[in-house]
């Protein structure tokens, strides 16, 4: 990653369901801004990867907690080359499988373990100074003082679409798997899915990346002035 320019702190949340474009858009604005980027969901997804690894049933919250405790999470903030890995061990390809995929929402509602993420996330934010957060409740939860919340939604069925190809999966599994998630991500009673009073709604079904990253930039110059 290039050295940042601008000046000052600069903290971008970045929320919204499966699908929607957060990651890929997430990567490309922490670039084009010479920042960092944290995948917050990655985070889950390394636990929920070590509780199946364990053993662990995703559904015993006790269990899953005490496993949360133990390992060490790290995660990579540069937007060209981020990484995920549990006590040194690189999890990447694995956290991205279906059986992760399945249990990491009900990893994800468990209070303990969110609030032990949201705690080391909240450390790299510090840290960094400058950038940008993608995740469920950044904007709501972890960086309620970001410079610019973004909610991005889409249709279902663009969702659905864009998941499938990512995945090479049936479509209609895709589309019933992301009603699924949106459904236990959102009813949560722990820091649930939800847009931040004061966040900016952008709805991506229409557009492409490099047109939301622009608008998103274009947000950002107006707040500072053209300085990032």
């Amino acid at each position: 990653m290039s050295q940042m320019v601008g000046s000052g702190r600069c903290v971008v949340a970045v929320d919204g369901p499966s699908g929607s474009g957060k990651s890929t858009v997430s990567r490309r604005l922490a670039a084009a801004l010479y920042a960092q980027y944290l995948d917050t969901g990655a985070m889950y997804r390394a636990v929920t990867w070590a509780a199946l690894a364990s053993g662990t049933d995703p559904q015993d919250a006790e269990a899953v907690a005490k496993v949360a405790g133990e390992i060490e999470v790290e995660v990579g903030t540069d937007p060209d080359a981020p990484y995920t890995r549990v006590d040194g061990t690189p999890v990447d390809r694995a956290i991205r499988g279906p059986e992760v995929t399945a249990a990491v929402s009900a990893v994800a509602a468990v209070p303990w373990v969110r609030q032990l993420l949201v705690a080391q996330q909240r450390k790299i934010i510090a840290a960094a100074g400058r950038i940008v957060v993608e995740g469920r409740d950044i904007g709501s939860v972890v960086a309620p003082d970001a410079d610019l919340k973004v909610y991005l939604t889409a249709s279902a069925d663009a969702r659905a679409r864009r998941r499938s190809a990512e995945n090479a999966a049936d479509l209609s599994f895709t589309a019933a798997d992301l009603d699924r998630r949106d459904r236990l991500d959102s009813t949560r009673a722990a820091d649930p899915l939800q847009q931040a009073p004061d966040a900016v709604v952008l709805d991506t079904t229409e557009l492409g990346i490099d047109e939301v990253v622009t608008r998103l930039r274009g947000m950002l110059d107006r707040s500072f002035g053209g300085v990032v």
